[in-house]
């Protein structure tokens, strides 16, 4: 299952109101509020690659209050 990691930046003071409109989409498994040179730390998980790039370029770098995205593709890892 494809994994990518999403580090966010927001508009100023939107962090939790972006973290809200994450939650509805069901390819966000997991999201945080984080301090630092971002805003939001996201997992996104897919059926398909192909899914991937509708996920990020439709849904989250179109999604209102959100400046700037960074993600990274997961290769290989684990969960406990």
């Amino acid at each position: 299952m494809p994994t990518a990691f999403v580090l966010i930046s927001t508009d100023v003071g939107a962090e939790k109101e972006v973290l809200e409109k994450l939650r509805e989409l069901p390819e966000v498994a997991e999201a945080h509020v984080v301090y630092g040179v971002y805003d939001l730390v996201v997992k996104v998980r897919v059926e398909r690659q192909e899914d991937l790039r509708e996920v990020l370029t439709n849904k989250l770098r179109r999604m209102e209050k959100i400046r700037s995205t960074l993600t990274m593709l997961a290769v290989e890892g684990f969960e406990r």
